[in-house]
């Protein structure tokens, strides 16, 4: 059955990948999403069968890999209840991401294109997560790499596009390196590259010390962080985060697939697989949490300025990885999980709901050019309604409460509970963060959903807006904060900018939104049911201290004491989610419902902590300066000075000239008058008999 699962993904990508166009985009769709549902219908029972009991973990050898002296690997997949849980997030989200895209995608020439690179990004992923090995790890890691790679940049034609698949390949590879640097140190010092073996052995190494840079340092702290590093980069974290918002550059369902809901938890699985090993190491545990708290936070306080749909619910999937790696840093990897479970449903909701608000405006991803679509698009209104109650964590202790509520809830009591420095830290900035959700969740429901519609078509379209700051992604659409006013556009098609202050977009006045196909709509009701129930559902099985000890066994460091202290903490800690969510909602109320000009005074007011939010902390533009300036510079200098002017100048140039120049004399030699010749050759019998005489 695992089998099934994992290789049915692949060969889908190969029919409908080398099939393309000759078999159509029909038939390429039926069978990649035809093998989804397969894997899918097959990793619930797998999943079914780990909460009741009725399995125990296995491997399933598939082929020997690699056999190198003392290397060996082994092709072999890993089913035990980590595995199960990301076997259901995986096959999941993407069947249901593969027909979301029959209806997003219905007009793309590059069909068979678009489903063979999802396919394909399925089989790495899935490849990943029953690994048995760091090797095989590392395939699958480098796999949903190259995929994400592949699918950002589907819309090649764009150089936007472009840039931004080179830019999440490269900073991913910054991680990768480290990552590699970690499965080679800890090869070194385990002789295997075999988790169940290094995890095992783990323990024995705790006071262990190894040579680094020229210094003695904790051995399984340094092999934890160098592994971290490359949980870093593909989980979007702190100083390696650049490319995921950029990354929105794909086509929305991409967005869902990759960037929402599985390859960027990928480095939340390994820190979780590995958590023996980085239970050995506090330094590890407290960087993972120091560096989780600071990306929950980094990227919530970018959220709130915003003003592309995508990009908000981007920098709010790397804030929620934040929680996940503080759930892992303070031992709470039960916690980690959860949230990785129920965030796949709901983020995966908010980016098809997005997607779908998207379809209906025409491409336009400008919240400011939204308002009042709640009576067009009910459906995905009411989706992105759970969605956005799942995020913000609503729900009535001991009675109901949506996703969110049970595991981003998990996480601050659970930091609280652990006890340590670190601990609390990361409980106050998980608190933080948590206000922070809710108003630009909130902010993004009522920009987008409520008000006067400020879209063209409308009858409260009359007049040109100016920007009322002159600053922003966008400088000729309204402000963000409206200022009372309505955008003035020619309807239905592509937005452009024209710089005069109003929007214009092409083909006919007097579009209205309308709701999404029903291939777009299935996927979205589904992932309803999901953001609404699964925290309700399957919170015994992930955090409980009794029924999450059993779920979990020999899967990663379960802590039960931890898990029973978290639900022994002080009232007012298990309050402090509901309030602040409660805070920031009435503060997105207040401002974008009740009063409209509160933005434009506040960002007036704080005119340079906006442009630093706005500006995202300004890290992109430090990057351009200390990396991509001097590496151009590097390059052009080795291209003009070294290429062209060393090798080219004294090897194929320099050898061709002294070609041309010997060719040259030789021709002007060849005078063709029979007396020259005559004359060289007595020349010559002259000489050689001169030389004969004198020798």
């Amino acid at each position: 059955m695992i089998t099934a699962i994992v290789f049915l993904p692949l060969l889908a990508a190969i029919v409908a990948g080398l099939g393309n166009r000759l078999i159509g985009n029909v038939a390429a769709k039926i069978v990649t999403t035809g093998a989804l549902f397969a894997s899918c219908a097959l990793s619930w029972p797998v999943f079914i069968d780990f909460m009741t009991g009725a399995a125990t973990a296995h491997v399933v050898p598939v082929l020997t890999f690699i056999q190198s002296g003392d290397l060996a690997v082994d092709w072999a997949l890993r089913v035990d209840t980590l595995t199960a849980v990301m076997l259901v997030v995986v096959t999941s989200v993407s069947s249901l991401v593969h027909l979301y895209s029959w209806g997003y995608m219905a007009e793309d020439p590059s069909q068979p294109r678009f489903f063979a690179y999802l396919s394909l990004f399925t089989f790495a992923m899935l490849m990943l997560v029953t690994s048995d090995s760091l090797v095989q790890m590392f395939f699958g890691w480098e796999g949903v790499g190259l995929a994400s790679y592949l699918l950002i940049g589907f819309w090649y034609h764009k150089p936007s596009a472009n840039a931004a698949a080179i830019k999440a390949f490269v900073v991913n590879r910054v991680g990768d390196f480290g990552f590699s640097l970690g499965i080679f140190g800890t090869f070194l010092v385990f002789g295997t590259v075999s988790i169940p073996e290094i995890l095992a052995a783990a323990p024995g190494y705790a006071d262990a010390s190894i040579g680094f840079l020229g210094a003695r340092v904790d051995l399984m702290t340094l092999l934890c962080l160098l592994l971290f590093v490359g949980a870093m980069g593909k989980s979007a974290q702190l100083g390696l985060h650049t490319w995921l918002p950029d990354a929105m550059e794909g086509p929305t369902p991409v967005s869902a697939l990759i960037h929402a809901a599985t390859m960027v938890t990928a480095g939340v699985f390994m820190v979780c697989r590995l958590s023996p090993m980085f239970e050995v190491s506090e330094t590890a545990m407290h960087v993972v949490t120091y560096v989780g708290a600071a990306t929950a936070f980094f990227a919530a306080t970018v959220g709130t300025t915003q003003t592309d749909i995508k990009r908000v619910i981007a920098y709010s999937t790397c804030s929620q990885l934040g929680y996940m790696f503080m759930a892992a840093g303070v031992g709470a990897y039960g916690a980690a999980m959860f949230h990785l479970f129920t965030h796949a449903f709901f983020k995966a909701l908010l980016f098809l709901g997005a997607g779908s608000v998207i379809h209906a405006m025409h491409h336009e991803q400008d919240m400011r050019y939204y308002g009042g679509l709640r009576k067009h698009i009910p459906i995905t209104y009411w989706a992105m309604m759970a969605g956005t109650l799942a995020i913000t964590g609503v729900g009535i202790a001991g009675v109901f409460g949506f996703a969110g509520f049970y595991s981003k809830d998990a996480i601050i009591e659970a930091a609280f509970a652990s006890g340590s420095a670190s601990g609390g830290i990361a409980f106050a900035i998980a608190v933080f963060a948590a206000l922070l959700t809710s108003f630009y969740s909130w902010r993004l429901v009522f920009l987008t959903f409520f008000g006067k519609p400020r879209w063209a078509g409308s009858e409260h379209i009359q007049h040109a807006v100016h920007d009322a700051h002159g600053h922003g992604d966008h400088h000729d659409a309204p402000s963000e904060e409206d200022a009372g006013h309505e955008a003035h556009a020619h309807d239905h098609g592509h937005a452009h900018d024209h710089g005069h202050g109003h929007r214009e977009v092409e083909g006919d006045a007097g579009y209205h939104p309308h709701e999404s196909p029903l291939p777009m709509l299935i996927p979205l009701v589904v992932l309803t049911l999901g953001a609404i129930f699964a925290g309700w559902v399957w919170a015994p099985y992930f955090i409980d201290s009794h029924h999450g000890g059993a779920f979990w066994a020999g899967s990663l460091a379960f802590d039960e004491h931890l898990m029973h202290a978290m639900h022994g903490v002080p009232l007012w800690v298990k309050l402090s989610a509901t309030v602040v969510m409660i805070v920031g909602f009435l503060i997105a109320l207040w401002a974008y419902v009740l009063d409209r000009t509160i933005p434009a005074r506040f960002t007036a007011q704080f005119r340079v902590l906006y442009d630093f939010l706005l500006h995202k902390w300004y890290f992109d533009e430090l990057y351009h300066y200390l990396f991509v300036v001097p590496a151009f510079w590097l390059g052009r200098f080795f291209w003009k000075k070294g290429d062209q002017g060393t090798i080219d100048r004294f090897g194929p140039n320099g050898v061709a000239a002294v070609a041309v120049r010997a060719g040259s004399a030789a021709r002007a030699a060849q005078s063709g008058y029979l007396y020259t010749y005559a004359l060289v050759m007595l020349l010559g019998l002259a000489a050689a008999a001169t030389w004969a005489m004198v020798g």
